[in-house]
């Protein structure tokens, strides 16, 4: 079972900041073979959405308040362990996220710039495409609302 946390910047420890480092690192560094600089002091505008399973960080997502990043509420750096991933974890967290940006800044439309590989999961939980394919950090995404 997942259990979901939600945390402001300065709410994290610094071994919860490390592990979600870490994992975003394995993936979008790593896994994917993109060099970029992740640290992007956004980090401190955003809600964490911790996915914890066995005390070990599992799933994670960070969240935005309109204006904070898009002109939209939004949700990025949706993250799950690739050794947790058949359990539907993708699902669970990017729901917690939803949840968390409706509770949180009282509102219902949330953007994202989704990897193109992924709109079918985007789309399974009511985001719908806008606009054309771009590249972001040398990877093809799209533009993603839901409303």
């Amino acid at each position: 079972m997942l259990h979901i946390h939600i945390k402001k910047f300065n709410e994290l420890n610094t071994s919860e900041l490390y592990e979600l480092l870490k994992l975003r690192s394995e993936i979008f560094v790593v896994e994917q073979n993109c060099v970029y600089q992740d640290l992007d002091d956004k980090d401190k505008k955003a809600l964490h959405v911790i996915g914890i399973r066995d005390n070990i960080i599992v799933a994670y997502t960070r969240i935005f308040g309109p204006g904070d990043y898009f002109k939209e509420a939004s949700i990025g750096r949706v993250a799950v362990d690739k050794r947790y991933r058949r359990f539907g974890y993708g699902k669970e967290i990017m729901e917690s996220s939803i949840k968390g940006v409706q509770e949180h800044f009282n509102i219902d439309t949330i953007q994202l710039s989704a990897q193109t590989y992924l709109i079918k999961f985007y789309s399974s939980l009511g985001f719908k495409k806008v606009g054309e394919e771009y590249l972001e950090d040398g990877i093809p995404h799209i533009k993603m609302i839901m409303n």
